[in-house]
């Protein structure tokens, strides 16, 4: 993550609780400006107010100092008061944390499109129409490597298909004129894409082949991927291989429509690139941990586990990830360590 952008989510505040609909957006986001630059909440100057957001009731305020932000946090109760809501309504705030899911890595080959485009150009496209992603500087041989989310890479993917596919029917439309190429060369502008990427492009109607986040994964299995594919006749496979799980998607018969697959592959790469956008990620660390603070740690975890329903716990030796919602983490992480920090305490005083 870049510098500036860390020091951003160190000044970034999440709300959650927001009554929806009692007033328009453009009001609701100045009411809480004025709620976070009062004193009395412990506040001050903001840059920014993000809302609405993709999640209903949830804003996004950005603080010129973190010091205020860290302050804010520090305040036990916020009520949301202004003549224009009627009543107070109260908030849940917590500190923004960056998702720090896996970030893919593919090379592309657009040297396949060079006699149609200035690659110069196709790439200058490309990076204003996917802002998420990370560029190379373009080598002389038509490759460059890309960075990025799943769901950014899958973007990319579709735009560079769409194009191809553009490419292709106005080959199939020269055919019937004189001097002009078999369009089986247009099959080959499909850029290639480097072993670790989301990109599986599955001739085979019998299968289809779905990559995401390890993290993504396991949360999407836990509460959404039972659901998500029970309308669909199909069974899936998984591999896991670190970072990156592989999903292999099956109709349950033979003579099943073998649109029910490619349905099935869209609605879970749906629910990837919702998750990738809704999800955060906290980290304890076990580093300098004796084997006795470890496993306090994970008891903690087990304790709280309860009071948090759409938290995932994931224990590893090394440390223990927390995922879920930004404002469930942060209270997470804090209950704890609160729960661990007063554990010790008892035992000093005994």
């Amino acid at each position: 993550m870049a510098t500036g952008q860390a020091a951003k989510s160190e000044k970034t505040i999440v709300v959650s609780s927001i009554p929806d609909g009692i007033v328009k957006d453009d009001v609701m986001a100045d009411i809480l400006m004025i709620h976070f630059q009062k004193m009395k909440n412990r506040g001050g100057d903001v840059e920014d107010v993000v809302y609405p957001t993709t999640i209903k009731g949830v804003a996004y305020i950005i603080f010129e100092d973190q010091e205020v932000a860290e302050n804010v946090l520090k305040k036990d109760e916020h009520r949301l008061e202004d003549k224009r809501l009627g009543r107070y309504f109260p908030l849940k705030i917590s500190l923004y944390s960056e998702h720090v899911f896996t970030c893919v890595s593919s090379v592309l080959d657009l040297s396949l499109f060079g006699d149609k485009y200035i690659l110069e150009d196709l790439v200058q496209e490309l990076q204003k129409n996917i802002k998420a992603l990370s560029f190379s500087p373009l080598q002389s041989n038509g490759q460059i490597s890309v960075q990025g989310s799943f769901p950014a890479i899958k973007s990319l993917k579709d735009n560079l298909l769409l194009k191809a596919n553009s490419l292709s029917g106005k080959d199939k439309r020269a055919e019937s004129k004189p001097d002009q190429r078999p369009n089986s060369r247009t099959q080959k502008r499909v850029p290639s894409m480097g072993p670790n990427n989301t990109v599986v492009h599955n001739v085979n109607r019998e299968e289809q082949v779905i990559v995401l986040d390890t993290d993504i994964y396991y949360y999407m299995k836990q509460f959404l991927y039972k659901e998500g594919l029970a309308k669909y006749s199909v069974v899936s496979r998984e591999v896991t291989d670190g970072d990156v799980t592989t999903i292999y998607l099956k109709n349950t018969k033979a003579s099943s429509d073998p649109r029910e697959l490619e349905r099935a592959k869209e609605r879970i790469e749906d629910l990837s690139a919702k998750l990738h956008c809704r999800l955060r990620k906290e980290r304890f660390s076990f580093d300098g941990n004796t084997k006795s603070e470890q496993h306090k740690y994970k008891q903690a975890c087990e304790i709280v586990k309860s009071r948090f329903p759409k938290v995932l716990v994931i224990p590893y030796d090394t440390h223990i990830d927390v995922i879920g919602s930004s404002s469930d983490t942060y209270e997470f992480t804090q209950e704890v360590n609160r729960t661990v920090k007063a554990h010790f305490q008892n035992r000093l005083r005994r």
